[in-house]
């Protein structure tokens, strides 16, 4: 793994390379009772494709994709990258690349090509109060909004947090074992120092082996699950900050577009020189006449 994450890998999609843990989180999920993991057909498309499209878990049972996406954070964007997704690995199925053949199926024919039913969910753990489920539709990110659009993608968002989703995660054993993983990751590093996130990671999977929680899963693979969470906190921490530097930048140009709101109202009212103005702006003569032009005030005619 590097840090330098084009596709962000965490510990739900490691979980989810197993068909078992992928066929009960479906049953889960479609009220279904299957129970041969052989029915399960897991969708890998790494060729020659760019890892920052690839999602978290996507396997067809029953004629049926099922794309399932975790996040730690909020993304209002889930449906546009879950078309993405999906583009994606329709491309390569069509394409045939798995049987070795050259022309794959033929959508220029006279036969309709069948394709699996998709259906897209997402499972939220982050820190952040959402609600318990809430759809996400594509059409939400039209810029022109339209009553019938003529493509259409929903995702649903599941929180998994405690005490949301109760059927869900008492279906879904794994499930709530991995959020049970999860908080105690949480509890161990509260308020502690970046440097501690490994110490309180391992001392999180001791306390879940000695419970029997994800016992085998975190004895195999110990080590991938350490740097997996570590890069995910990272992740997730670069995130808050950009974000807070945002927020912050956003205030500043705020401020400074008030202060200058109201040297420009001064000056148009007569209340204020335009040279006093200028200065108290930090600005030339000339470039606070632009400013004032371009804010649409009317700059006052000089004698």
């Amino acid at each position: 793994m590097s840090g330098n994450r084009e596709y962000k890998s965490d510990v739900f999609s490691m979980l989810m390379q197993d068909k078992e843990r992928a066929l009960q989180l479906y049953n889960t999920m479609n009220g279904s009772s299957y129970d041969n993991p052989e029915d399960v057909e897991m969708v890998i498309h790494d060729g020659g494709i760019s890892l920052s499209v690839r999602n978290d878990a996507s396997f067809i049972v029953d004629a049926r994709l099922s794309i399932y996406e975790h996040q730690s954070t909020v993304c209002p964007n889930m449906p546009v990258r879950s078309l993405i997704y999906f583009s994606v690995i329709l491309s390569d199925m069509l394409s045939d690349k798995k049987k070795g053949t050259k022309s794959g199926k033929n959508i220029y024919g006279r036969r309709l090509v069948k394709i699996p039913t998709p259906h897209f969910v997402v499972f939220y753990n982050g820190e952040e109060e959402q609600p318990e489920v809430q759809e996400l539709k594509l059409s939400d990110a039209f810029e022109k909004p339209t009553d019938e659009p003529n493509l259409e993608l929903k995702c649903k968002v599941y929180n998994i947090n405690d005490g949301k989703n109760k059927a869900i995660m008492e279906s879904c054993g794994w499930l709530n074992d991995y959020m049970t993983f999860v908080n105690k990751v949480r509890e161990y590093h509260a308020d502690g120092a970046f440097d501690d996130l490994a110490i309180d990671i391992e001392k999180a999977i001791d306390y879940c082996i000695d419970n029997d929680i994800l016992k085998e899963f975190l004895k195999t693979y110990r080590s991938e699950v350490t740097k997996s969470m570590q890069l995910n906190y990272e992740f997730d921490r670069q995130l808050e900050l950009e974000r807070a530097d945002a927020i912050e930048e956003g205030m500043e140009i705020g401020i400074e577009k008030g202060e200058n709101k109201m040297l420009f109202t001064l000056v148009t009212k007569g209340k204020l020189d335009i040279d006093t103005a200028a200065e108290e702006a930090g600005v030339s003569v000339s470039e606070f006449e632009k400013l004032m032009s371009e804010a649409g005030y009317k700059v006052p005619e000089t004698v």
